[in-house]
């Protein structure tokens, strides 16, 4: 495509039409009396002089530019038509539709957290919505010193500041740290709301911000998978112990005999101190049995003899229920019986 100064053009429109561009500017041209602007759908146009907007045109159609455009714009001191020459014009076309680009961090990002004290790296992706919202705006910081502006022009903009604003949101609404995907949606409308503001000092407004997912360290997913699969079944005492003896029996934990002797001592200490909590539930539960237990005579009344006063011997002794003919002691144990 090329522009050629004092080339007369019959139609204004725009020319090599692409979807990823934001905008596109006619100039450098002139047009003669009888031309016609086009409007396609899905595109505006703004007349402009000296950079200053004239008119805004949004119906879609073919429009005669000297008898429907030029009595509709605000002044027509600068689109006055020659004798003998054209009409110098600058038409920005803007596309209006709704833009919606895929996002991912390119590095990990370090979110602060007292567990790591280098921070948990994580990457995120997702997707993001913008359109133009302030032709004004637009045309003073971006329309004024570029002849056109793409979708990867607005997504450069976007990511050099979202690892910053993933670190500030997730910080803020993370509250657990291994499960991010659960705040997702707090963590992207925080997001939104801070990008929103940066772009519209372009004239970019953003309709929407999406984060599919966080990814973790591949070590790190797999102690949260393992983590949750011992939770599941409400044994992460036992897990924590395993996975000590695992490590140790593999040489993962090692290091000069200092790691592997921590270890091993803190096995240890756990495996004693639950040696001596079984022996003592043990123990109690022995006692409180033998303490509630009630002595049976042979006729099967607990704890009953046929005693009736302190100087009379029992029938039966008490120790182990053999029959007494009045002696004072048990002739089968031996048990004091008077």
């Amino acid at each position: 495509m090329g522009f050629f100064k004092n080339q007369f053009s019959n139609v204004v429109e725009w020319e090599e039409f692409r979807d990823d561009m934001i905008f596109w500017k006619w100039s450098n041209r002139e047009i003669k009396k009888g031309s016609k602007l086009i409007i396609r759908s899905g595109q505006d146009a703004i007349f402009l002089n000296n950079g200053k907007v004239e008119g805004i045109f949004e119906d879609e159609g073919s429009f005669n530019i000297d008898s429907e455009i030029i009595p509709f714009l605000s002044t027509s001191k600068g689109f006055k038509f020659g004798f003998n020459s054209g009409m110098r014009v600058e038409v920005l076309f803007v596309n209006t539709k709704e833009f919606t680009v895929r996002w991912g961090t390119q590095s990990p990002v370090l979110i602060p957290t007292p567990q790591l004290p280098g921070g948990m790296p994580i990457r995120a992706n997702g997707t993001f919505n913008f359109k133009v919202s302030d032709y004004v705006t637009l045309i003073d910081k971006i329309a004024g010193i570029k002849q056109s502006y793409l979708v990867e022009d607005v997504k450069i903009r976007i990511t050099s500041v979202l690892d910053q604003l993933l670190m500030k949101w997730i910080s803020r609404e993370g509250k657990d740290m291994f499960n991010l995907q659960a705040n997702a949606s707090d963590i992207a409308k925080g997001i939104q709301e801070d990008l929103d503001m940066q772009m519209m000092d372009i004239g970019i407004g953003i309709t929407g911000f999406q984060v599919m997912s966080f990814n973790y360290p591949q070590e790190i997913q797999d102690m949260i998978t393992k983590t949750a699969s011992h939770e599941m079944i409400g044994n992460l005492q036992k897990y924590q112990q395993v996975s000590m003896t695992d490590g140790i029996s593999s040489g993962k934990v090692q290091g000069g005999g200092a790691a592997s002797d921590m270890a091993g001592m803190m096995m240890g200490m756990n495996m004693a101190n639950e040696m001596m909590k079984n022996m003592n539930q043990n123990q109690n539960s022995q006692n409180q049995n033998s303490d509630s237990k009630p002595s049976v005579n042979q006729n099967g009344d607990a704890g009953a003899s046929s005693s009736s006063g302190d100087n009379k011997k029992p029938n039966f002794c008490p120790n182990c229920g053999a029959k007494n003919e009045g002696a004072n002691f048990c002739p089968n144990c031996g048990q004091k019986l008077a």
